[in-house]
């Protein structure tokens, strides 16, 4: 049976970037496959079909992303379990994560599939593009199991302190993905579907790859009596899960709406907002991965009520973040035409995404932070203030985007992501350095009181 990463003892740095590295890479080599996907697509078939893609990006967060916070928030449980060396309940909670994730892949592929259509014309897409944008997410949203099974194998993966495992499997299906892509769409001549096609068989090759990696680890080997589960560890699942995966959604919603309104300016602005979002994904990598990393390193040490080291691995991480904000930021800030020339044909597309990269690139380390900081009140437990974070981002969002589209154009949508960055970084820094100083006062008062008796 293979061993598994325990990140409550040892050199905390050395920890944190032995752990951060192989996500780095594995959340750059989805970004890679995402850029090269972006890249097929819009040079293979042209802006139009690449602003139908494009469009389905937002909801496509909105769906993928409840699932994902679900499976983070069923991976907190579990890093707290193993952090407190308490295998039978870490069993437990396995079980009753893949029963859940079951029926939320059930729940989900329904939703999506059946409301579709309906949601693209609330979101003003244009008729120009309106058919491509459904072929591709009608296939996406099918392969929906394949994207659960990803996500929730990943998280308990890493939350048990195992980064390398999603690594081999990102480079594996990445592979496989743009191999895909270019045989469908320049050898068959699929069009937008087949680079569906195309993503959801290599998230299925992810998704076993990081099963069978599950099913070598000894404390995450079930019995049939692992699956009778007291439905308090339900409880205790969806407790943590669902606001994660609503902060998700809400932060989703936010962004739909600002797709709307970019749909509205007309197709050219729809592809330039495609590129720019693909870029900003692709930069604030660093933060996602540093935040990932704090989640499952201050998870294992909250439940061995170890906060000195959850305060070392947050300075460690955060110095990554401002430092990934320094390199990234520059490039976005100096070279937003070369950028966008990467990606779209049209010298008026490139000219308007060169408006809106250079704002968020000067404002990159507050969704840098965000991740650092969020990531680490989820992983000690507390999912409710990055809840009421998201409804924040959702509403900043909105308002900055109603209020200046009219005066300042395309740029509004530049300005309602930095100020919905803004908002949450400073609810979710504010709860850090609150749930932290509450957690120390009552370990030290919990250990003044042992040692008096």
């Amino acid at each position: 049976m293979a061993k598994i990463n325990d990140m409550t003892s040892g050199k905390v740095s050395k920890i944190i970037f032995g752990f951060f590295m192989p996500l780095l890479m594995t959340n750059l080599l989805q970004q890679v496959y995402n850029f090269s996907d972006t890249a097929i697509v819009g040079k293979g078939l042209g802006d139009t079909a690449l602003a139908a893609v494009g469009n389905m990006s937002s909801l496509t967060f909105l769906i993928i992303g409840f699932s994902m916070g679900m499976a983070n928030g069923f991976a907190v449980l579990i890093s707290h379990y193993y952090g407190a060396r308490d295998i039978d309940s870490l069993k437990k909670a396995f079980a009753a994560s893949i029963k859940l994730a079951a029926v939320i892949a059930v729940f989900l592929t329904a939703v999506s599939l059946l409301f579709l259509r309906r949601i693209m014309i609330i979101m003003n897409t244009s008729d120009e593009i309106l058919a491509d944008s459904l072929r591709y997410g009608y296939i996406i949203f099918a392969g929906l199991i394949a994207t659960v099974s990803y996500n929730i194998s990943a998280a308990v993966l890493r939350a048990l302190g195992d980064s390398r495992t999603p690594f081999i499997a990102i480079v594996i299906s990445s592979v496989i993905n743009i191999m895909l892509d270019c045989i469908c769409i320049f050898g068959f001549r699929t069009g937008v579907e087949g680079a569906a096609i195309a993503t959801v068989a290599a998230t299925f090759i992810s998704a076993g790859i990081c099963i069978r990696r599950i099913l070598s680890i000894e404390e995450l080997s079930l019995s049939r009596s692992d699956f009778s589960v007291p439905t308090g560890m339900y409880s205790s699942l969806l407790k943590n899960g669902l606001p994660m995966a609503l902060m998700n959604s809400i932060t989703a919603v936010g962004c739909i709406v600002v797709q709307s309104f970019v749909n509205d300016l007309g197709v050219a602005y729809t592809s330039a907002y495609s590129a720019c979002s693909r870029y900003l994904n692709m930069f604030m990598l660093p933060g996602v991965t540093a935040g990932y990393t704090i989640a499952a390193f201050a998870g294992q040490n909250f439940g061995a009520a170890r906060f000195d080291r959850i305060k070392e691995g947050m300075k460690v991480c955060v110095k990554i973040a401002l430092a990934a904000y320094v390199l990234l930021g520059s490039l976005m800030v100096f070279f937003p035409r070369l950028l966008a020339s990467f990606m779209l044909n049209g010298s008026d597309t490139i000219g308007i995404a060169a408006e809106f990269l250079p704002i968020c690139g000067a404002m990159l380390f507050a969704v840098d932070l965000l991740f650092v900081f969020r990531n680490c009140v989820q992983g000690m437990g507390q999912p409710i203030m990055p809840m009421i974070s998201g409804i924040l981002e959702m509403v900043l969002r909105i308002a900055v985007i109603v209020v200046f589209i009219r005066d300042i154009g395309f740029r509004a949508t530049a300005f309602a992501e930095i100020s919905a960055w803004t908002g949450a970084l400073m609810v979710n820094a504010g709860a850090y350095f609150v749930y932290i100083r509450r957690f120390s006062v009552q370990k030290n008062t919990l250990s003044y009181q042992v040692s008096t008796t």
